[in-house]
């Protein structure tokens, strides 16, 4: 069985690599959420640009003006599938991170269990030493009454 020091050492180790895997979980799901925000700008931006296009076109645009206006939208809606690209990406790597915490936890819980049952262990073994001795004061006493 690991002595109470390695023990220890063990479970330090755990509680870094748990708060690593934490810090890397935290900046995954920033990402996911930065990605997320600047999908919904990007989908308002081409909102925004086709309402302008159909103003235009309602207004009388020219046959050059229009194929920039399209040339655009083809830019806008694949910077869109690029986000979301962005987005999936982000997802898959937070899911990832949280994966690799929870089994870092996993490890930390298990190491602070075997603390525990070795503390519960060695209060046991002090109890049983204390009582055997209280057992043996009082024979000395009793013996020593008679």
């Amino acid at each position: 069985m690991a002595s109470k020091a390695q023990l220890e050492t063990l479970m330090g180790l755990a509680q870094r690599e748990t708060d690593e895997a934490a810090k890397r979980l935290g900046v995954a799901l920033k990402a996911v959420e930065d990605a997320k925000q600047k999908h919904q700008m990007l989908q308002g931006y081409r909102e925004e640009y086709v309402q302008r296009f159909h103003a235009a076109q309602a207004a009388g645009i020219t046959p050059m003006a229009y194929r920039n206006f399209q040339a655009f939208m083809d830019k806008l809606d694949t910077a869109v599938n690029g986000q979301l690209e962005m987005i999936r990406h982000a997802e898959y790597r937070a899911e990832q991170d949280k994966s690799a915490w929870q089994a870092c936890e996993r490890k930390r819980m298990s190491y602070s269990t075997l603390n525990d049952r070795a503390e519960a262990a060695a209060l046991k073994l002090e109890n049983k030493r204390d009582q055997k001795l209280m057992d043996e004061h009082a024979a000395r006493q009793a013996y020593y009454k008679r």
